[in-house]
C-alpha cells in the first residue's frame, strides 16, 4: 500500500512539475508585453465599472498568494485609487492564478475552471461595491508602505527564466505538498469513507468547509492535486470548491498583516466576505 502511495505521489509530482515550468514560463515571457500603465490608468479613472474590470484583470495578471497581496494594497491605497477598487484587487489576486487556474483545468476540467473563474471574479467586484457603499472606506488606516517594487519586467527569456526559478522556489514546494496530502488521501484513505461522509447531498457540509479553510495557509497551488484526488474519492464538488476559495481567499497570516492597515471592523467584515464569497460558490457548484 505504501508503495502504491509512493508511486502515485511520483506521477502527480511528475505530471504536476512539467506543466508548473512550462505553464509558468510562457506565462512569465508575456507578462511583459502586458501594457501595466493602461491598466493602473483604468484602476485609477472615474468610471468605477471599467476600473472594477481593471482590478479582475490587474489581479490575474499578477500572481500573488493572500500575504504577499497585502504591500500591493498598500501601495494602491497610497495613490487614492477607488477603495471598491482596491477591495475588489484584494479579493481576487489570491484566487486568480494564471498558472494554477490552467493547471485547474488539467486536473478539474475546463468547465469548473471557468466556473470558478467567474463566480470568484463577480463576487470580488459585488464585495468590493458593497463595502464601500457600507463606508467601510473609514476603517482604513494610514499606513507608509517600505520594500514594494513596482517596476515592471520586459519581454525577455532570461527574466522569464529567472521569474520561473523564483516561482519554483516560492510556489513549487506548496505544489509539491498538496502532491505528497493528494497522494496519502488516494492510496490509505477509504474511497467508501469519503463518499459515505462527503459524497452525499448534505448542505451543510459547504459552510462547514469554507470555515475550515479560512484559518488555514493553504495556497491554491496546494489544493488543486488534494482536490482532484478527493473529487476522485468521491467528494461533493461544492465542499471541494468552497474550501479552495476560503483557503486561497483568506489566512491567518494575511488577517494579522491586514490588522496593520485594516480597523478591527474592515478586518471582521473581509473574513466575512470571504466565507460568503466561498460559501455561496460552493453552493452554485453543488448546484450545477
Amino acid at each position: 500500500m505504501w508503495i502504491d502511495t509512493f508511486k502515485s505521489f511520483l506521477l502527480i509530482a511528475l505530471e504536476l512539475t512539467v506543466l508548473f515550468i512550462a505553464i509558468s514560463f510562457i506565462i512569465s515571457l508575456l507578462q511583459g508585453l502586458i501594457p501595466y500603465e493602461k491598466i493602473e490608468k483604468k484602476l485609477s479613472g472615474r468610471n468605477k465599472i471599467i476600473g472594477a474590470f481593471a482590478a479582475i484583470v490587474f489581479a490575474f495578471i499578477t500572481p500573488f498568494c493572500s500575504c504577499s497581496t497585502i504591500p500591493v494594497v498598500v501601495n494602491m491605497l497610497k495613490k487614492k485609487m477607488s477603495f471598491s477598487i482596491v477591495m475588489i484587487f484584494l479579493f481576487s489576486s489570491p484566487v486568480l492564478d494564471p498558472t494554477i487556474l490552467t493547471i485547474m483545468t488539467v486536473a478539474l476540467g475546463w468547465k469548473v475552471t471557468i466556473i470558478y473563474t467567474v463566480l470568484t471574479s463577480v463576487f470580488s467586484i459585488i464585495i468590493g461595491f458593497t463595502l464601500e457603499k457600507l463606508g467601510f472606506e473609514k476603517s482604513v488606516k494610514n499606513v507608509v508602505m517600505t520594500g514594494y517594487d513596482e517596476e515592471h519586467q520586459k519581454f525577455s527569456l532570461k527574466y522569464a527564466l529567472t521569474e520561473t526559478l523564483s516561482l519554483m522556489k516560492t510556489v513549487y514546494p506548496y505544489l509539491i505538498l498538496g502532491a505528497a496530502i493528494g497522494a496519502v488521501i488516494h492510496g490509505l484513505v477509504p474511497t467508501e469513507w469519503i463518499s459515505n461522509v462527503f459524497g452525499k447531498d448534505r448542505w451543510w457540509l459547504i459552510p462547514i468547509a469554507a470555515i475550515i479553510g479560512i484559518p488555514l495557509y493553504i495556497r491554491l497551488s496546494s489544493m488543486i492535486p488534494i482536490s482532484q484526488i478527493l473529487i476522485a474519492k468521491g467528494m461533493a464538488l461544492g465542499p471541494v470548491m468552497a474550501m479552495i476559495i476560503s483557503s486561497a481567499g483568506a489566512s491567518l497570516p494575511e488577517v494579522i498583516l491586514l490588522k496593520s492597515i485594516f480597523k478591527k471592523r474592515l478586518v471582521a467584515a473581509f473574513v466575512l466576505s470571504v466565507f460568503v464569497m466561498s460559501t455561496l460558490s460552493g453552493f452554485i457548484f453543488y448546484l450545477v
